[in-house]
């Protein structure tokens, strides 16, 4: 099997365990839509989006250290494993300690009630310990134990909601029961934060064995190499939490407190038609972040990371075009509530910008397999500071859109620094008039499709299919040899 069919083959597998949770979003969107208003579905949103920076904070980029020096060095393997493992859970334990202390003054600052701010630090002290023994899948090529365990925890979470949703109150007959006591009709919103907690402890229970294979053990020298280079790992983790997560809490914040919730509300139901760019990005960045540090010394390396990356945008081309052209379809089965339909407008805008994030990712190879992950640092805070930019600039005019505009704009420019900096540093042949040939017409026929012909399948339909024409009469041989097998 060739380097690619593997690479397929295990970005496949992670994708099916990615896919899955990000699915089970998507699944439970009509169902959130149907139980909550706008206001309160807001409200998830913004907690949700504030637990994307707290998961960066939990792991501080220790799991990119992991990658980096278990790959590094076999004679330090077991002690890079173990310090890893060490540091972790004891920073995990502790940063839950303090959260727990300041529960009153931190749920004051965010202006959210004090058990929303409980449960998310318990549900980020799980996820956090769990980040390790998944790497640990990863980075000994066991994809099938990563993704039943990942997926496991999409039933659970999946079964609890139904549960919390559908059968509860039917249970709950106001006769003073069991179910009666832990049913909440006024707070709802509970329900899912108590569903998300409860699979998660019971993935760190599933992955319990790894840490006794790992073990404990502290080895100082190795730790202080791994915070050195995890330090901008971390850095550039908040600054793309900001690029990810701040649109919605800004829009809470900076829009008149009448409206603020449910324009957060619907700005985020429609901002999950994202997703479907978000799942492949993030499904293909699982399998190539191990495949570009263990075939970094390869002879055709570079070429290989170019090939890589002009497949990743053919793809991600289609995923662009394919969304926008079903959008209106999409709307309808994953929103059903018309009320939310007035964001629908920001979809292509979302759709493009997770591609540029995508890209991105696949550009930053030459940062982190060169140890020069500062600039993925400076790249990130780069995207940050023109996220809150316009965010601060548009919001108060445009709104929602506002917000979709400075999140394709930042990622956009992230891309672009990142091929640019990557030239000087570690120069990769990128094929770059193929790829920009497949954005700019995906790009332009979304627009055509969207904006123009307001999703006219009669019109969108055949351009979707002239572009797949153009993409079989340039790529159709390669493909197929990759795919043969």
């Amino acid at each position: 099997m060739s380097i690619f069919q593997k690479l397929f083959k295990q970005t496949f597998i992670y994708g099916l365990a990615t896919v899955l949770p990000r699915v089970l979003g998507i699944v439970l969107v009509p169902l959130y839509v149907d139980v909550l208003n706008k206001n309160e579905y807001g409200v998830y949103a913004s907690i949700m989006a504030l637990l994307i920076t707290g998961n960066i904070l939990f792991s501080y980029g220790m799991e990119t250290a992991f990658f980096r020096f278990v790959s590094k060095d076999p004679k330090t393997k077991n002690s890079v494993q173990s310090t890893a493992l060490t540091s972790l859970t004891s920073t995990t334990i502790l940063l839950l300690g303090i959260g727990i202390l300041c529960r009153n003054e931190l749920a004051t600052f965010l202006e959210f009630e004090t058990q929303y701010i409980v449960f998310g630090l318990l549900i980020l002290s799980l996820d956090a310990l769990v980040v390790l023994p998944f790497a640990w899948f990863r980075i000994n090529e066991r994809p099938m134990r990563y993704a039943v365990i990942k997926i496991f925890n999409v039933i659970i979470n999946l079964g609890f909601n139904l549960f919390f949703f559908l059968i509860l109150p039917r249970l709950a007959i106001g006769n003073d029961t069991f179910w009666d006591s832990i049913y909440f009709e006024n707070d709802k919103v509970i329900y899912v934060f108590i569903a998300n907690l409860i699979a998660s402890a019971v993935t760190l229970l599933l992955l319990l064995p790894i840490y006794a294979k790992i073990r404990f053990g502290f080895t100082s020298v190795i730790w202080k190499s791994m915070i050195k280079y995890a330090f901008p790992v971390l850095i550039a983790g908040i600054a793309f939490s900001i690029n990810e997560a701040f649109d919605k809490l800004l829009l809470k914040y900076l829009l008149p407190e009448n409206i603020a919730d449910g324009e957060v509300g619907v700005y985020a139901a429609c901002y999950k038609l994202g997703v479907f760019m978000t799942l492949y990005s993030t499904a293909f960045r699982l399998g190539i972040e191990p495949f570009f540090f263990n075939h970094a010394n390869s002879k055709n390396a570079k070429e290989t990371y170019a090939k890589i990356t002009l497949y990743f945008s053919i793809l991600g081309s289609c995923i662009l075009l394919g969304v926008v052209v079903f959008s209106d379809f999409l709307k309808q089965l994953i929103i059903p509530d018309s009320t939310f339909w007035e964001a629908m407008i920001i979809v292509p805008i979302i759709l493009l910008a997770n591609l540029c994030l995508g890209i991105y990712h696949n550009l930053s190879v030459w940062y982190k397999i060169t140890d020069k992950t500062k600039f993925g640092a400076y790249i990130s805070v780069t995207g940050a500071i023109i996220t809150l930019t316009l965010n601060f600039l548009l919001i108060p005019k445009y709104t929602y859109v506002g917000s979709a505009i400075a999140t394709l704009s930042a990622y956009g420019t992230m891309m672009i620094l990142s091929w640019y900096f990557g030239r000087k540093y570690y120069p990769i042949p990128y094929n770059l008039k193929k790829i920009g040939m497949y954005l700019v017409t995906s790009i332009s026929f979304s627009i055509l499709s969207f904006y123009v012909f307001d999703s006219n399948y009669m019109v969108s339909i055949p351009l979707l299919l002239v572009f797949l024409v153009i993409l079989y009469a340039f790529e159709g041989k390669e493909l197929k040899q990759i795919l043969k097998k």
